[in-house]
């Protein structure tokens, strides 16, 4: 009995991310969990809901910055989308790895990465719109957005194969990925952007990508 319990006790816990369903940093991450075939538990922060549960002080705790994701993992807690793909990354290397061997691709990934994580997506989310209000959110999310994909694009068209940046998916297209779905929220035009939309229709078809979809989540809405 005692040596079970040990064992229970010295047995790793199970991942747990904090998430919201359409919010395109915790998506991230659930891609990044399931390429590399890490099991988890989602635990949904509501991010309106009663003036938004990331504001709570049980989940400002974990997250002193009121944000999405939070993720549990090796004893850790861990905040921003980026560097918890890189931990997940550095740490688990033989799994799908996310960032190439070569110093000239790695910039690559990280030029896009940074591209979107950034300069685009954090200047049209939740919080950003909020403080803007409801009568201009829509006019200035699409307008960065727009600035975002049109640099996207172009770079794109130096770095593209199947993927992002050759033709192993990569950090790039983790990021790359979700906020498509933030463009068509916004009114963008994607007809513009055939390379990124071609790259993305590729992602789509992969189980990780696909099942880490917003309305795949258990908090999803209609």
């Amino acid at each position: 009995m005692a040596d079970d319990a040990s064992a229970a006790a010295a047995a790793p816990q199970k991942p747990v991310l904090y998430s919201y369903w359409r919010s395109t940093s915790p998506w991230r991450v659930r891609i990044a969990l399931a390429l590399k075939g890490i099991d988890y538990e989602y635990r949904a922060v509501h991010l309106l809901r009663d003036g938004g549960e990331q504001h709570k002080p049980d989940y400002t705790a974990l997250n002193p910055q009121h944000l999405v994701p939070t993720l549990l993992i090796d004893g850790l807690e861990l905040t921003q989308s980026i560097a918890i793909i890189e931990y997940l990354d550095e740490t688990r290397p033989d799994v799908s790895p996310l960032l190439p061997k070569d110093a000239a691709s790695r910039a690559r990934v990280r030029q896009i990465v940074q591209i979107i994580a950034s300069d685009t997506q954090p200047v049209q989310n939740l919080r950003v719109l909020q403080k803007i209000g409801d009568e201009k959110k829509m006019e200035w999310a699409k307008y960065w957005i727009t600035m975002g994909l049109d640099a996207l694009e172009q770079t794109l068209g130096h770095t593209a194969g199947k993927y992002c940046v050759g033709d192993s998916v990569t950090m790039a297209d983790v990021v790359v990925a979700p906020q498509i779905y933030g463009a068509r929220r916004y009114g963008v035009d994607l007809s513009r952007y055939p390379i990124t939309m071609r790259v993305v229709e590729a992602l789509n078809e992969i189980e990780a990508f696909a099942s880490a979809a917003p309305e795949k989540m258990p908090d999803a809405e209609e």
